[in-house]
């Protein structure tokens, strides 16, 4: 245990200790007594409140894995299971991933292959079982080389240890080449920049081979956040929600092996836990699955993606006004609350609660007892105790960068509603100077409501929430200061995206000429494009781009790229072409998309380089459209 987390007796941990006996040697963020205070304060509350309707509770029982289960769940969860088990002959669209993945990726994959063959051969199933140096030596092999060309498990020596072959000719997008990490180095103001073009875990690996690797840990006595910042990227920040959901669903197993090869590369454990399933209420408000809320709540406004109870909670509660003191901290009448709580259930849908009976501070109660009477953590029973663990990563930055990867796992409603309360969390920081709610306080009485969870087994969580205190409440203050960072997928994974669609592709396109005569598939191409094209897209002059607008009235128009235009730039010419039409659409609501090529489909954000990323994808249609909500 590393000193700065408290260490308490077993025996307390149904008393709620007085803020003084904290041993505080050195807490992380030194985060003062007075503020702690609110979380043990908060705690008590929750204990309380527990006590009222212990009848109704369903403890979630967390399953302890067997040897080798974890393993292979995580590789099933990353796409890879085709690697073992009766499908292991068919793993060419995982050679494909396997081959866009950086070597503290690779590492991390083999570890778990490696866990999961000894595991097999033990129990002597009757699955083939590669060798993982097999798996690995296939891609050394196939004709894009992508391995820094020693043997996986091989040491490395100290010429290639950070060598990361980017496998294509071109220089269009690499993933932690020498030239991009002699640019990590040059980065002048790096402590607070976040650079999301070179992979996390190698910039950790990195940083652990250099001197620099001395970083400071936590930060001592100040108490006040760095201002993190992601410098500007010229082909655009892409955000949660920019992607196509084929193109996502490969982020989500890229963002699980890098946090994995983080959390590997930083010595900290990185387990998913598994629930077990529990049987848990199929209708009303409180104590319901999101994903059933949610599909209740559909019912009655279709699109909706946060829990209508939940959004009108926090209306309430701003209604009245963000600057009332004690605003989150202060409890609402405890009886009062449990009473409110059974009205909303027989009258929220019916549309007959009356809400000037409630007061703002029964209202904060009523939201955090929401959180908390969720069957499964807001953050997850997966990814609880990585969100947990964030605390124990050495620096800052690989904090923030790990809490950036758990978001991007989080399950769509889980992360849609936390997104919503850390905007809300936020407004109410913002009234600080009325309502005495810094960030600081806000993270300590929100954290217990996020982090403690009724169901992971009494002893061990009970006792957890003494040793994590100080540590939970820093990495909610992390995700309401830098929530806007939180959102961005990283550079590195999108272009492993697009290296995995262009690689893809090129093996289709092989597979077909196989299949089909030459002559055959130019006149199949042939067609086809002439099927595709508009008539006057046949003769696009090189550095023009013919962007369609099916949504506005000046259909298309072909744009003339040059170093400066912007993706805003272009929404604002067909924006300004007058009809009817576009007067109904919002600017804020139109988006250039870049569509193809070696992406499903991204939305661009306004400051993009048009130019920079027309290099980047040549292949890529342009539509502007609404962005679908």
């Amino acid at each position: 245990r590393r000193s700065g987390q408290y260490t308490m007796n077993h025996d307390h941990s149904k008393k709620i200790p007085d803020g003084a006996s904290f041993d505080r040697s050195g807490s992380q963020d030194s985060l003062d007594e007075l503020s702690m205070d609110d979380y043990w304060k908060e705690l008590e509350n929750i204990h309380e409140t527990r006590g009222n309707n212990n009848e109704e509770r369903v403890a979630l029982v967390v399953k302890e894995p067997d040897e080798g289960e974890l393993e292979e769940e995580w590789l099933k969860e990353a796409g890879l299971s085709n690697l073992f088990g009766e499908s292991s002959g068919d793993s060419l669209e995982s050679m494909v991933f396997l081959s866009t993945l950086t070597r503290t990726q690779k590492a991390a994959v083999e570890k778990r292959v490696e866990t999961v063959t000894q595991t097999m051969r033990k129990k002597n199933k009757q699955h083939q079982i590669p060798d993982v140096r097999d798996i690995f030596r296939l891609q050394n092999d196939s004709k894009g080389k992508v391995c820094d060309g020693s043997e996986p498990s091989a040491v490395r020596t100290s010429e290639n240890k950070n060598e990361i072959h980017d496998g294509t000719k071109g220089p269009k997008f690499s993933l932690g080449t020498d030239e991009q990490k002699s640019r990590l180095e040059d980065m002048p103001s790096s402590d607070t920049d976040i650079n999301l073009e070179i992979s996390f875990a190698e910039q950790a690996a990195n940083l652990k081979d250099s001197s620099v690797g001395k970083m400071c840990k936590g930060g001592g006595g100040d108490t006040l956040l760095p201002n993190f910042r992601l410098p500007k990227d010229k082909t655009g920040t892409t955000k949660i929600g920019d992607l196509a959901p084929q193109d996502m669903k490969k982020v989500y197993s890229l963002a699980l092996i890098e946090l994995t090869a983080l959390y590997d590369i930083l010595g900290t454990e990185f387990k998913q836990q598994k629930a077990v399933k529990i049987k848990t209420k199929d209708s009303g408000l409180f104590g319901v699955p999101l994903s059933l809320l949610l599909e209740q709540d559909q019912k009655r406004v279709p699109g909706t993606k946060i829990p209508l109870i939940f959004q009108k909670l926090i209306a309430q509660i701003e209604e009245t006004t963000l600057e009332t003191e004690g605003l989150l901290r202060i409890p609402g009448v405890a009886t009062r609350v449990k009473g409110l709580c059974q009205e909303l259930e027989a009258k929220f849908y019916e549309g007959t609660f009356n809400w000037e009976n409630v007061k703002q501070h029964d209202a904060a109660s009523l939201l955090k007892l929401f959180i908390r009477e969720l069957p499964q953590p807001l953050l997850t029973v997966e990814y609880l105790k990585a969100f947990q663990d964030v605390q124990n990563l050495p620096t800052r930055k690989q904090q923030l960068q790990a809490l950036n990867l758990l978001v991007i796992l989080l399950p769509e409603a889980n992360r849609d509603t936390l997104k919503v309360l850390l905007e809300f969390l936020q407004r109410v920081i913002d009234h600080r100077d009325k309502n005495k709610m810094t960030l600081k306080n806000v993270a300590m009485v929100m954290a217990p409501n996020l982090f403690t969870f009724h169901g992971f087994g009494s002893k061990t969580i009970e006792q957890s929430e003494f040793v994590m205190a100080a540590g939970t409440a820093n990495v909610m203050r992390f995700m309401i200061q830098y929530q806007k960072l939180l959102w961005t997928i990283p550079k590195f994974i999108v272009n492993q995206v697009r290296k995995q669609n262009t690689e893809s592709q090129k093996k289709e396109k092989k597979d077909k000429a196989m299949k089909k005569l030459l002559k055959k598939m130019a006149y199949d191409r042939e067609k086809h494009e002439k099927q595709e094209k508009t008539p006057n897209d046949t003769d696009v002059p090189q550095g023009v781009i013919r962007v369609q607008a099916p949504h506005l009235s000046k259909v298309s128009m072909a744009i003339q790229l040059t170093e400066e235009l912007k993706a805003g730039d272009i929404v604002a010419r067909f924006l300004s072409q007058k009809s009817g039409n576009v007067q109904s659409l919002k600017r804020e609501e139109v988006f250039l998309y870049e569509i193809g090529g070696n992406i499903g489909e991204r939305c661009l954000d306004d400051d993009t380089y048009m130019k920079d990323l027309y290099q980047l994808n040549p292949n890529a249609e342009w539509v502007v459209k609404p962005k679908q909500s």
